[in-house]
């Protein structure tokens, strides 16, 4: 009585890509909420601050530039 491991492999190939659908939908997620609050971004600055520069390599990559000189400006302009 010999098993074969397909069923197994199948159960672990289901499991790695609902983990990566998780991986990418959470990372989504965590992107648009930092693209659409500068005060979540300054919430990642001050717990996260790597998660921060690859938001702000990212857009600036894509093209989009002064976000985080108006991040750093606002946030100075309220430590005052």
């Amino acid at each position: 009585m010999v098993r074969t491991l397909e069923p197994l492999a199948k159960k672990i190939f289901k499991g790695v890509l609902v983990a990566e659908f998780l991986g990418v939908a959470g990372a989504y997620v965590l992107f648009n909420k930092m693209d659409t609050s500068q005060d979540f971004r300054q919430t990642m600055s001050k717990k996260f601050p790597f998660i921060l520069e690859v938001y702000y390599k990212s857009i600036e990559y894509s093209g989009m530039y002064g976000v985080r000189q108006q991040d750093q400006e606002k946030w100075l302009n309220n430590k005052s």
